[in-house]
């Protein structure tokens, strides 16, 4: 069986959920104002979807509705980017690295970076 993904939409709220949790539907509204132009229903539409799928739960508390993340954003990361390199990249890593410093989509201080997590990596072994 597939793992259940979670779209881009769905990203943007389950960023709100992770970074405020436990957090209102109207708390996501009011985060998501400026950043999308999506409706109070939209929001809340993409957080029940969200629940459906199990990557956040709702929690009622008096009158109102919370929101909780049910996965950590570490592991859904982890899972999004290797479907990502297996669907675009066969599984290798050195493509998608390639691809990347080739276009000239990391910037001086990204490359040094990587640069020293590569050499650690090499003097480690």
């Amino acid at each position: 069986m597939d793992k259940v993904r979670i779209t881009e939409s769905e990203w943007l709220v389950m960023e709100e959920v992770w970074n405020g949790h436990p957090i209102t539907a109207a708390q996501v509204v009011e985060n998501l104002q400026g950043k999308t132009d999506w409706k109070n229903q939209t929001i809340r539409t993409l957080l029940a979807r969200l629940t459906k799928k199990n990557f956040v739960r709702m929690l009622q508390k008096g009158s109102s509705y919370l929101y909780e993340p049910l996965v950590d954003r570490k592991s859904v990361v982890d899972e999004e980017s290797s479907s990502f390199l297996n669907r675009v990249f066969d599984g290798s890593c050195k493509p998608l690295v390639l691809h990347f410093v080739e276009q000239g989509r990391l910037t001086p201080e990204e490359l040094r970076d990587l640069k020293q997590a590569l050499d650690k990596i090499e003097t480690d072994e």
